[in-house]
């Protein structure tokens, strides 16, 4: 994975794809920085914070994702990887249904992904450093160069789904103190029930993380 490190830049995710679609560069390739202007969050949030965060986006062929994970659930596995490198660096981060970085109860980062062709866009957001009393930061400090590093070498050990969702739908539970958006409506997670593939059965409907 090729890192192109900024100071600063509208929308690590819009760079990114601005790369690739102009050719400018192949993939895999990451695009980070510690100040996003314009950020993209999930349904069309905006999601920015001060300067000394992390922000990165990165590109992968389709084809060198595990063979066993369903595309629209990529973001409970891009997400929950990095949550394992932070732990294993002392971090009590965890992982709420299905994209969103937690420490205790406040909201510190978010995952966007999106599909086109034959490639996977993923952006990841994570705040270092205070933002406001709505948000929290990570419970340790990181060199953020050193983090994107183990975080790809990871990535590249091609885990399986498997093995990422029996941790994971451990710490579903978690999430189901929360509420999260379907269709534009907040709904309770309390009585949702976690599918193997990623999904949610609630109110009757299956709904997928991708996003």
């Amino acid at each position: 994975m090729k890192i192109i490190t900024l100071d600063e830049i509208d929308s690590t995710h819009k760079y990114l794809k601005e790369l690739i679609k102009n050719e400018t560069y192949t993939y895999p390739l990451c695009i980070a920085t510690s100040y996003q202007t314009n950020g993209t969050g999930s349904r069309g949030n905006k999601w920015q914070g001060k300067k000394g965060n992390l922000f990165f986006s990165f590109v992968l062929q389709k084809k060198d994702l595990p063979k066993d994970l369903e595309l629209q659930s990529a973001s409970i596995y891009f997400s929950y990887i990095l949550k394992t490198v932070l732990a294993s660096k002392g971090s009590k981060v965890w992982l709420k249904w299905p994209n969103d970085f937690y420490i205790d109860e406040k909201k510190i980062g978010g995952t966007i992904t999106t599909a086109t062709r034959d490639l996977i866009f993923c952006g990841i957001g994570l705040n270092l450093v205070e933002v406001d009393n709505d948000f929290g930061k990570l419970d340790i400090n990181i060199d953020s160069k050193i983090i994107l590093e183990l975080y790809f070498e990871n990535l590249k050990k091609d885990i399986s789904w498997k093995q990422i969702f029996s941790q994971f739908k451990v710490e579903f539970l978690r999430s189901k103190k929360y509420k999260t958006t379907i269709e534009n409506t907040k709904i309770s997670l309390q009585n949702a029930i976690l599918n193997d593939d990623g999904s949610i059965k609630i109110d009757n409907k299956k709904v997928f993380s991708l996003r």
